[in-house]
């Protein structure tokens, strides 16, 4: 068996902070496995270029995910990290946005992350050894308007996260919560391309102020999503995983607004998505 590091990443298409955490961990001579849903299989193909193991799952599927994880254990002996980065943007008023599309952000975003979660523990747990890597975010900590759907649904990963970290602990799996900013992705263009779906009643005079909170983790300052992966795996792969990476733009800002009194938070995110306007 490989002394080599075996790291399995949730998805991974070109494009997104998956991919570019593939290509950080395989830098510090990791043994990736890159993964995504059938759909996008494609998307990884210059992952392999680089020596990196591509296989399909889909994060929704208890059977994807299993036989996944299973085939992963078969061939490497083991799953040393877990890195759970597979999701999905949300954007829109929680009063109109169709439930069906705010289950879907918590079915990927959450449950999916916990799918994963349940799949991998019992193999570390047996060699009492490994790290869980959850992918939070910055509006986790504080909600932002005409983004509630894909707030919560990070708000409960931090909160699995931190449970999952203490009830882990007698099995020595280190679990580990990332905190980014505004990282530059697909993902903006992705959110900007699903509010073509919708059409607002109740907040038709706010459509420029949603698209822009579609957009807002992607302009700007915003930080390389190369430069927070390789952050993450260092630390990550350090003797002592801390448990908690706070890394990108707007994070100190954030950091700020999760503390301050409510009507301080109100007050900014009224003014900065114009909800003060009389209609």
């Amino acid at each position: 068996m490989s002394d080599r590091k075996v790291v399995l990443v949730t998805g991974c298409a070109k494009g997104g902070i998956g991919f570019e955490y593939c290509k950080a961990f395989a830098e510090q001579n990791c043994n990736v496995i890159a993964s995504d849903i059938p759909q996008r299989m494609d998307d990884m193909s210059e992952l392999q270029e680089n020596q990196i193991e591509t296989l399909e799952i889909d994060v929704l599927s208890d059977i994807s995910v299993s036989s996944a994880v299973k085939a992963i254990i078969s061939k490497h002996g083991r799953i040393d990290v877990l890195i759970n980065n597979a999701g999905i943007g949300s954007t829109g008023p929680l009063a109109e946005l169709p439930l069906d599309e705010i289950r879907k952000a918590y079915e990927i975003n959450t449950l999916g992350q916990l799918r994963m979660v349940q799949q991998v523990v019992p193999s570390m747990a047996t060699r009492k050894s490994g790290v869980i890597v959850n992918i939070g975010s910055v509006v986790g900590k504080a909600p932002t308007p005409w983004a509630g759907s894909y707030c919560t649904s990070k708000a409960a990963v931090h909160a699995i996260s931190n449970t999952l970290r203490v009830e882990l602990k007698p099995f020595g799996i280190n679990v580990v919560l990332v905190v980014p900013g505004a990282i530059r992705s697909n993902l903006g263009a992705n959110n900007i391309e699903k509010l073509s779906n919708y059409k607002w009643e109740l907040y038709k005079d706010f459509g420029k102020e949603i698209a822009e909170r579609a957009r807002a983790s992607q302009v700007g300052k915003s930080t390389d999503a190369a430069l927070l992966a390789r952050h993450v795996a260092k630390k990550v792969l350090s003797p002592k995983p801390p448990k908690q990476i706070v890394f990108g733009h707007m994070t100190t800002l954030f950091s700020f607004l999760s503390v301050s009194p409510l009507w301080v938070r109100d007050l900014f995110f009224t003014k900065r998505f114009n909800l003060d306007k009389k209609l």
